[in-house]
C-alpha cells in the first residue's frame, strides 16, 4: 500500500533529483507519430527526436552488398513508418536538444521503439549521449541488417564528412567505399524524387530553399553543410528556417 510515508520520501527524491540536476520524466507524450525520418517524429505538433540512437540522413547514401549506392536515409525512415503503422506512441521526454526538440524514449505497447531501429539496422547507437543500444548494434551488425549489409558512413560522421571519414559496414566494405560515397556529396541530383528541398548553412544558420525560389538554382550541393529534405517540416524539425522575405 502506499502510504504517507512513501509520498515523503518520494517528494524528497524528486526534490534531491532537481538539485543534482538529474531530472525525473518531465513530460509523456502520446499519440500517432508522423515520422520526419528514421530517429524523428512529430506528435500533435512536438518534435521528437530519439534519445540514444542516430539513423541516416533523409539525404545520406549508402552501399548495398553489391557496392551500388543507396538512399539509405529514406529506407530508414521509410522502415520506421511501416513499422509504425498508424499504432499510437508513448514517449518519455528525458530533455531537450540544440533544435529545441524533445528527446525521448518512445514505445508502442510493450516495444521499445528506439531498440527496434538499432536492431534492425537503421540507426546506431549515439554512444556520444548513451550506451543503452549498444548490444542492440552489435547484434543487429553481425546479422547484417539495414545499413550493415553494406557500407556506410556514421550518421554523426556525414554531417561533417571528409576524406578522413571512417566507412562502417559489413565484414568485407569494397575498397571504392569511401570514395564512392563521398562522391555522394557533390551530386546536384536529390536522394529521391520527393525530396528536392535543398539547405545550408549561412552565417550559422541552416536555412532551406524550395524549387522556384531565388537561390534554389544558385544552390549547389557540395559541401558536407548542404543536406536535402523530404519536406518544410522535415527541415524545420532539424533546425532549418524559410529564407527572409
Amino acid at each position: 500500500m502506499f502510504t504517507l510515508s512513501h509520498t515523503v520520501a518520494a517528494t524528497s527524491l524528486a526534490g534531491f533529483l532537481c538539485l543534482s540536476g538529474i531530472s525525473a520524466h518531465a513530460e509523456t507524450i502520446v499519440g500517432e507519430p508522423r515520422i520526419v525520418d528514421g530517429d524523428t517524429v512529430d506528435i500533435g505538433g512536438k518534435k521528437i527526436r530519439l534519445q540514444g540512437i542516430d539513423a541516416p540522413e533523409s539525404d545520406q547514401l549508402c552501399l548495398d552488398a553489391q557496392g551500388e549506392k543507396w538512399a539509405c536515409g529514406i529506407a530508414a525512415r521509410d522502415a520506421l513508418s511501416a513499422f509504425s503503422k498508424n499504432w499510437p506512441w508513448s514517449c518519455e521526454v528525458e530533455g531537450r536538444d540544440r533544435y529545441d526538440r524533445s528527446l525521448a524514449f518512445c514505445s508502442i505497447g510493450s516495444q521499445d521503439i528506439n531498440q527496434w531501429i538499432v536492431q534492425n539496422g537503421w540507426a546506431l547507437a549515439f554512444v556520444s549521449y548513451s550506451n543503452r543500444y549498444v548490444a542492440d548494434e552489435l547484434w543487429s551488425r553481425d546479422i547484417h541488417a539495414g545499413l550493415w549489409s553494406g557500407a556506410f558512413i556514421a550518421p554523426w560522421d556525414w554531417r561533417s564528412r571528409s576524406e578522413q571519414t571512417v566507412i562502417l559496414g559489413s565484414i568485407s566494405v569494397p575498397a571504392t567505399a569511401q570514395k564512392l560515397l563521398l562522391e555522394g556529396m557533390s551530386s546536384q541530383d536529390a536522394p529521391d524524387p520527393a525530396c528536392t528541398i535543398k539547405a545550408g548553412v549561412h552565417d550559422g544558420e541552416c536555412i532551406y530553399h524550395l524549387t522556384g525560389d531565388r537561390w534554389y538554382a544558385k544552390m549547389t550541393m557540395d559541401k558536407p553543410d548542404r543536406h536535402w529534405f523530404c519536406s518544410e517540416k522535415e527541415a524545420e524539425a532539424a533546425g532549418c528556417r524559410a529564407p527572409k522575405r
